[in-house]
């Protein structure tokens, strides 16, 4: 079954690589360092101890923060590589470990063929494999296995639908499952999941988000941007997708005579690409946008005329946590799965979520729970929830600090996954 993925692989190749060029006009990082994408690297190997981290975008990247920085502290001589699958999760990677310098290296992982991840196997010489998240890739894991490379999965989860495609795959992903030595689960459902496909060693560890550390910065940013915006109350709409910005359009114009006067409407798209196209599509519904890239933080007020920010900066989503009063997840209004909700709630914000979370199935159920989130069941719903939050004062703040209390029980993650490590390096 691997040779004819991977010989499926090498036919698709033109094809990737073709698509790779058209995205790359909306999105100019999909034509850069195509030699690291095909397994090529230039410069000497390094003669420090190399930890291979994967993470493909910009969630992972994010969410692989403290099990970074904590593998740095605790292997001092030692350099993390980092990789990716997306431009987006490259440039919050840049961001974010800056401050390590030459101790960290992003790269681009090759595509899963033998010859192009031997290439970076044998380049790098990693002591260690850490996938984030979900990221099982056959040929990677057969490399590692044949060169001695522990492979790690790391804050692993693993929904009942990825599941049921990881069994329809048959022996290709369970050989490349077996063939991982070590599983750091978030939670106990996803422990049994895994455990299924018959990985050797599954450990629950809890969720590495739950650990993340709100930069300064973002904070600064966010306060600037609240003193941009003023008195005016602030719905935020964060890692919104293709479709519900829509819906939220729609619903904010039919009933934005049950909100309070002035509410700013903030909406960050997940995907970069889609900027524009959310741009033009506010305007169509007859509304003022401003996009944050163009508003200048030097204490100018925003223009009372704008009715809704559109956040087209990349690593400023705590930023835009900070400055809203509530939040609403986006990714859940459609079948989509939902997307973290931890960020917000560790700022102790109200969190609203739709109906469709089955990618953060418990963490969401836990932050219902405890009453630091709410589902809505529509986008109607949605403004009808905001409109009941920022009239209600005591309501919101309740709220927010059953969302702070939810995100700090569950810290610990990154120091449980570290425990696990020394035996296989």
């Amino acid at each position: 079954m691997r040779l004819l993925y991977s010989f499926a692989w090498w036919l698709a190749l033109p094809l990737v690589l073709t698509r790779l060029w058209l995205r790359g006009r909306k999105e100019p990082g999909y034509r850069q360092h195509w030699g690291e994408r095909l397994g090529f690297y230039g410069g000497a190997a390094s003669a420090a101890q190399t930890l291979w981290v994967h993470a493909v975008s910009v969630g992972e990247t994010r969410a692989a923060e403290p099990l970074i920085d904590a593998l740095l502290a605790e292997y001092p001589s030692a350099r993390v590589v980092l990789t990716h699958m997306t431009p987006t999760g490259r440039a919050t990677g840049k961001s974010l470990f800056a401050r390590h310098g030459a101790r960290l290296v992003q790269s681009y992982l090759p595509y899963d063929t033998g010859f192009m991840v031997s290439s970076f196997i044998k380049h790098f010489k990693p002591s260690v494999c850490i996938l984030m998240e979900t990221e099982v890739w056959p040929n990677l894991i057969a490399g590692c296995n044949a060169r001695g490379v522990p492979v790690v999965l790391a804050n692993a989860r693993l929904s009942e639908r990825s599941l049921r495609k990881a069994v329809r795959l048959g022996s290709l992903m369970l050989n490349a499952a077996r063939g991982i030595s070590l599983v750091a689960a978030q939670t106990e459902a996803d422990a049994q999941r895994i455990r299924s496909l018959g990985v050797p060693r599954v450990e629950v560890t809890g969720s590495i988000k739950f650990d993340v550390v709100v930069p300064e910065a973002a904070l600064a940013i966010g306060a600037s941007l609240r003193a941009s915006i003023g008195t005016r109350p602030v719905l935020l709409c964060a890692s919104t997708r293709e479709g519900e910005e829509e819906l939220i359009l729609d619903a904010y114009r039919q009933d934005r005579s049950s909100l309070p006067a002035r509410l700013l409407l903030l909406i960050v798209p997940r995907h970069p690409q889609r900027f524009g196209e959310v741009e033009t599509m506010i305007g169509a519904h007859g509304l003022n946008v401003q996009r944050r890239s163009k508003l200048a933080l030097d204490g100018s007020p925003l223009a009372g005329h704008v009715d809704v920010l559109l956040g087209d900066s990349m690593g400023e989503m705590f930023a835009y946590y900070a400055a809203c009063d509530v939040a609403f997840v986006g990714g859940s209004l459609m079948p989509l799965g939902g997307q973290n909700l931890i960020e917000p709630a560790a700022l102790g914000k109200p969190v609203l979520i739709g109906q469709h979370t089955f990618n953060f199935a418990e963490s969401t159920e836990d932050a219902l729970k405890v009453g630091g989130a709410e589902r809505v069941a529509d986008a109607a719903g949605l403004i009808t929830a905001t409109s009941r939050l920022l009239r209600d004062d005591a309501a919101r703040a309740a709220m927010g600090r059953n969302a702070l209390t939810f995100a700090n029980q569950y810290r610990g993650a990154t120091s449980r996954t570290l425990a696990l490590l020394p035996p296989l390096l």
